[in-house]
């Protein structure tokens, strides 16, 4: 089976979904379904790293690839994730070239980046470590999430920085860099997503978004419009949406 990161580089549809709620069964229950990857959040719940790795480990054990959601753009916080076994980031607020940059360095050895060597979980407790370094320079994926309009501006020189697989559009934070959250059909939100689209095709690069509802119909026009790398709602919403519309069947 192909690894996400040659899925990403082809330019493949992925799909995948967010983790908030902290617990390995939520994971099972995914997992359920044949998503690509799973997204651990670590930047908008309170999983803490200890929980991130439990829920990397039960992502990787049925056949998905653990990728985790930084917080922010920090050496120390990437490190740490990657070093526990994710497979790769969604690092947030990518605006600039040099963002990009530091986020691939956080997660790549030298002479590719500048992370610190650690032997831990995902070196095998210091069994495999050669192993990990030559995997971690091949599979190792790095989304750029783009959630400013900053990162519109600067989108092609983003997607040029080697080690970046792809981007992921942040709807919410991107509509409210623009002094208009949630509104996300506002003429001048489309135009900001048009750029990023025209720039990742003349790149091929992999262009991810974040389809909040849990709703198949939402999702397919994402991937109609050309999108690759698509976030399919996250774990709370599958559950309470579907509790809602069913216990609403009752009265």
């Amino acid at each position: 089976m192909d690894s996400l990161k040659k899925k990403l580089s082809e330019n493949k549809l992925t799909v995948g979904s967010w983790v908030t709620i902290g617990h390995p069964s939520v994971v099972e229950v995914l997992l359920q379904s044949p998503f690509d990857w799973l997204v651990i959040d670590m930047e908008h719940s309170v999983i803490s790293l200890e929980t991130a790795q439990d829920l990397i480990s039960t992502i990787e054990s049925n056949g998905a690839a653990p990728l985790v959601r930084v917080g922010e753009n920090h050496p120390n916080l990437i490190k740490r994730v990657m070093d526990a076994g994710a497979h790769g980031v969604v690092v947030p607020m990518i605006n600039s070239k040099e963002d990009a940059i530091k986020a691939v360095e956080s997660v790549k050895y030298p002479p590719e980046g500048k992370r610190g060597v650690g032997l831990y979980r995902a070196q095998k407790y210091g069994e495999g470590f050669n192993e990990y370094k030559k995997w971690l320079s091949e599979n190792s994926v790095v989304i750029a999430q783009i959630e400013h309009i900053d990162a519109v501006k600067n989108i092609e020189e983003i997607l040029q920085v080697k080690g970046i697989d792809g981007c992921i559009i942040g709807p919410y934070d991107l509509s409210g860099s623009m002094g208009i959250p949630g509104e996300y059909n506002d003429e001048k939100v489309l135009e900001a997503l048009e750029k990023v689209k025209t720039a990742c095709k003349k790149m091929n690069k992999p262009l991810g978004y974040h389809v909040i509802p849990p709703d198949s119909e939402e999702a397919k026009k994402k991937i109609d419009e050309g999108y690759t790398f698509i976030a399919f709602s996250l774990d709370f919403l599958f559950l309470g949406r579907k509790c809602k519309e069913e216990f609403g069947k009752l009265k």
